[in-house]
């Protein structure tokens, strides 16, 4: 087992239930508790930069991250433009996540191909580099064309990029050519076999699923649901054999596969759930992410799933400070 110092400690935001107008008092409560770090996403819900432009303004001593902004959703040029516009409203506290995303998300939600997305994935990380020097870009690949791009605006100081990566290949770009990774959807123990793909010396950030709750049935129930919506995708999927939990996950997946919704649930077992949300007490909670940190996350952002609990007690509960 490697140690790494934890020196951050982010959460992921925003909070559900909370509008993004009533986050400012969050965000002054995080940087009382000790959390150094909010991480946004881009789902289904807000886009990944508009709460941290929020953040910017509101908590000037919050580093900022977006977990992750796919490449395929947005043309290069404008992922540039709007990386370098939060790196600008928070010189020297951004970090930019870019992945592949899925499937689902490209092309049934928006419309675009998605196809080669280790390759759009690499391309984009070269033209971001390009483009934050402030260089004129003409870049020509199969994957991505860009011609004569040049940022107006270029940043004082270019966000970090991070790499959502899942298996070696995009682990492995990640420890070559960015500031680090960004995981998900792993448990405390995997982090090891990530971290050996990428390399030394970076950063690696991780969304935790943290479910507070004392109610083991409960917490599982609700695990279970987030399984099945993810660990089916084929992107998930691969990852999870890949980790070697196979086995574990073969008749979810087949139960999926032939429309038994009911039974892929049921077909999960209890220790893949154990292993993929935390969950119990605070303390309980607290202890397993910070086994995430000493398999070697440098940067773990909870994500904070409330089964009918308070959100001020799990943000207060999960503190650095406490």
């Amino acid at each position: 087992m490697t140690t790494a110092p934890q020196a951050r400690f982010g959460i992921t935001i925003p909070f559900e239930g909370v509008s993004l107008q009533d986050h400012q008092r969050w965000f002054h409560e995080l940087v009382e508790l000790g959390y150094t770090d909010v991480w946004s996403g881009e789902v289904d819900g807000n886009d990944g930069f508009t709460p941290l432009a929020l953040a910017a303004a509101w908590a000037p001593t919050l580093n900022l991250g977006v977990a992750i902004a796919p490449v395929f959703t947005r043309g290069p040029a404008l992922l540039a433009q709007t990386a370098a516009s939060i790196a600008e409203a928070a010189p020297g506290r951004f970090a930019l996540g870019i992945g592949a995303s899925s499937e689902v998300i490209v092309e049934r939600w928006n419309s675009m191909v998605y196809a080669d997305p280790y390759y759009r994935v690499r391309d984009t990380v070269r033209f971001l580099h390009a483009a934050f020097a402030g260089e004129k870009v003409d870049f020509e690949s199969p994957r991505l064309s860009v011609k004569g791009f040049r940022l107006a605006r270029v940043p004082e100081t270019p966000p970090k990029i991070y790499l959502a990566a899942l298996r070696p290949g995009m682990l492995a770009l990640a420890g070559r050519e960015t500031d680090g990774a960004i995981l998900n959807w792993l448990s405390a123990t995997d982090v090891e076999k990530a971290v050996a793909e990428i390399g030394p010396g970076k950063e690696v950030v991780a969304r935790i699923f943290v479910c507070p709750t004392e109610d083991a049935e409960l917490a599982r129930s609700v695990g279970r649901r987030m399984i099945t919506a993810y660990l089916n995708v084929e992107g998930y999927a691969e990852f999870h054999r890949w980790l070697g939990r196979g086995p574990q996950l073969e008749a979810m997946w087949a139960a999926w596969a032939a429309g038994d919704r009911k039974g892929a649930l049921a077909a999960i077992p209890n220790e893949v759930v154990d292993e993929l949300i935390v969950h119990g007490s605070l303390a309980e909670c607290r202890a397993h992410v910070a086994r995430y940190v000493a398999h070697g996350v440098t940067v773990p952002m909870p994500a904070l799933v409330l089964a009918g609990g308070d959100l001020g007690e799990a943000v207060r509960g999960l503190a650095p400070n406490q």
